[in-house]
């Protein structure tokens, strides 16, 4: 097994945490409150913004076969997820441009940005929201939320394009060679992470 599919194992019942969240749980229903939703959408869009810093940081590092990928996820980060989220800070009411960092929020980036420091650590410690998301969108969808919105948000990480990106994500971790027993320990911290971060903020 590689190391990529061993932390993935390892991340499966904290998966299963996040589907019993509320916040997540909200929005498999369609019922979650807009407050909830808005609160999140803003907090999830200063995450994404420190996101592409941490694979343009990456970049900067990376070897030339990883190089282009780096690139590509940070432009399908900036240029589809954030405009997902724009997109919807309009019909929630949102305030991205006024909103600051929550506990969580702030936590969750820093712990990005001072491990992608380390090439193979910072790929590990971003792992957990690729294929997080990408896990969480495929098991959504399998039953995906009626209200509209919420469904638009169901099928971005459903999306096969996505879940190639988080695909590709785990080739380079295996390619980069971490200390397994560091990666372990990176990932279940992010995997940490991803989990407090749906306690949004009031």
């Amino acid at each position: 097994m590689s190391l990529a599919a061993h932390l993935e194992e390892l991340g499966r019942p904290l998966v299963e945490h996040q589907l019993d969240h509320p916040t997540v749980a909200g929005i498999a229903k369609g019922d979650l409150p807009e407050p909830i939703f808005r609160s999140w959408l803003e907090q999830d869009y200063l995450f994404l913004l420190d996101y592409v810093r941490v694979f343009s940081r990456l970049a900067w590092q990376a070897p030339p076969a990883h190089l282009g990928d780096l690139v590509d996820l940070a432009h399908a980060t900036y240029h589809d997820e954030l405009a997902l989220h724009r997109s919807l800070a309009a019909e929630f009411s949102a305030d991205l441009g006024g909103v600051t960092k929550g506990v969580a929020c702030e936590a969750y980036t820093t712990f990005l940005l001072d491990s992608a420091a380390d090439y193979a650590e910072g790929l590990v410690a971003l792992y957990p929201c690729m294929w997080g998301y990408s896990t969480l969108g495929a098991r959504l969808a399998e039953n995906p939320p009626a209200e509209p919105r919420y469904r638009r948000w169901v099928d971005t990480y459903a999306d096969p394009a996505f879940a190639a990106l988080t695909r590709r994500c785990a080739q380079m971790i295996d390619e980069a060679g971490p200390d397994p027993a560091r990666a372990e320990a990176l990932f279940r911290e992010g995997m940490r992470h991803e989990l407090a971060f749906w306690d949004v903020p009031n």
